[in-house]
């Protein structure tokens, strides 16, 4: 293992004998969701991975290291922590040097899952090119993190604050594979459709396994996007949450707010606008990508 990293028995072992392990990001505790349903959702997302044969390793900087799987008093620090940085790729050195306390995003998450050698990781949604980014430039790592670090990132898609269309475009032109679990169409996230196309339908976590073996056999470096639709008793009509999306994005440019902190206060604005059915919506779409993700591990470990 690398010197800055710190897995648990569980994980370490897994790992080891080459069972299937799905990473979780961190950021979706500390920064994405409100207590306590962030410290459940963490909880949660383990459970269910662990249900489907899979080792859960929910991945953080603590105390200077990159903890690949968390203790439960853990995940209760970053869900109740009021000082835990956001960590992308150029913000890993300087939190494990300093010692701060911090949580992984989508490129931070895959970082530190390649490192330890953990080939699928479950996610809420890809950060993508802003709405707005050819005056702005505001296009989030997770895409150059896709390009060329390996690792299967589930998702419902990017998040559908951002401009689709502009980030299918981007990581087409990075060469990321786009895939569709169960769907040949895109998901927006709260929504089950944006009416933009992947690149292939899947429609079995095997034939998902297959494509990330060939891939990598094959050499060729970075990740791959398996966009997973919100299950559609939870999924929110696309056509109202562009219309609350637009108020947010709206408050958002009017109170200054930029940088890091546009998507944490986008995903609060949306909660207040929709009533608590945003939230809903975020957690009912990444407990389903888990379990996804521990189909698409297993898989992939039985071809290792």
């Amino acid at each position: 293992m690398h010197e800055f990293l710190a897995p648990t028995p569980e994980v370490a072992d897994a790992l080891h004998e080459g069972r299937a392990v799905v990473a979780l990001e961190s950021t979706v505790i500390a920064h994405g969701m409100p207590y306590p349903q962030n410290a459940e959702t963490g909880r949660a997302l383990e459970a269910i991975i662990r249900a489907e044969g899979a080792v859960p390793a929910t991945i953080a900087v603590l105390d200077g290291r990159i903890r690949v799987g968390l203790s439960d008093d853990d995940l209760e620090r970053l869900a109740t922590g009021t000082d835990v940085w956001k960590l992308s790729r150029r913000d890993l050195p300087v939190a494990l040097a300093t010692g701060a306390d911090g949580a992984t995003t989508v490129a931070a998450t895959m970082i530190a899952a390649a490192l330890a050698g953990i080939a699928v990781f479950a996610t809420g949604g890809i950060g993508g090119v802003h709405r707005g980014a050819e005056t702005s430039f505001d296009i989030s790592a997770d895409l150059d993190e896709l390009a060329r670090t390996s690792v299967c990132v589930v998702c419902a898609g990017a998040k559908s604050v951002l401009d689709l269309p502009k980030t299918l475009e981007y990581l087409e032109t990075r060469g990321v594979p786009v895939l569709g679990y169960g769907t040949g169409d895109f998901p927006a996230f709260y929504a089950r459709t944006s009416g933009l196309p992947v690149l292939r339908r899947c429609d079995t976590p095997v034939e998902v396994a297959r494509i990330l073996h060939a891939k990598w056999r094959l050499g060729l470096d970075g990740g791959v996007v398996l966009a997973n639709p919100i299950p559609e008793a939870d999924a929110l009509d696309a056509g109202a949450m562009e219309a609350v999306i637009a108020q947010a994005l709206h408050d958002a440019e009017s109170r200054g707010i930029a940088g890091k902190a546009v998507t944490p206060f986008l995903l609060a604005r949306l909660k207040e606008l929709t009533e608590g059915r945003s939230l809903d919506a975020n957690i009912a779409l990444i407990r389903h990508n888990a379990r996804v993700a521990a189909l698409v591990a297993g898989a992939y470990a039985a071809l290792a």
